[in-house]
């Protein structure tokens, strides 16, 4: 079973959540999938961890060659850079067991998105996945369950 961390975004979007989670990711020596919702959302994540502060290295379809990249950025699961840890974006959804740690990004301002999250986590916990939950607050990422 896959650890699930579910992360309740309320002051920042996934494009700037995401590059200091991953950058612990790679710190902690491990790979990354980053499941997107389309093409368009792959390419602002590109384009962000091609931008970001923190360079990261990464790779998608259009670059190739995801053997080589600790982080791959994909609308599909396929996991070609055997990443042990997966990155939801969107409400993305797939198959957990190849994974050893999940990240489960959510828009905390969206109803939605909100209202969703629920739902994925009422199914993660049916499932018997080990679940936390943490939100966004002033100080960073504060853990809630």
């Amino acid at each position: 079973m896959a650890e699930i961390g579910f992360y309740h975004m309320t002051r920042s979007s996934a494009e700037q959540a995401l590059p200091p989670l991953l950058g612990r990711t790679l710190a902690a020596g491990q790979r990354a999938l980053v499941l997107c919702a389309d093409a368009e959302r792959v390419a602002a994540i590109d384009t962000t961890l091609w931008t970001s502060a923190d360079w990261l290295p990464h790779g998608t379809a259009e670059t190739g060659s995801p053997e080589l990249q600790p982080i791959w950025i994909a609308t599909d699961a396929a996991n070609p850079n055997a990443a042990a840890f997966l990155f939801l974006l969107d409400g993305t959804t797939t198959d957990l067991t190849p994974f050893t740690r999940v990240f489960d990004l959510f828009d905390g301002n969206n109803p939605d998105s909100v209202q969703s999250a629920r739902n994925r986590w009422r199914a993660a916990k049916a499932e018997g996945h080990t679940l936390t939950y943490w939100q966004q607050t002033e100080r960073g990422w504060e853990k809630k369950a």
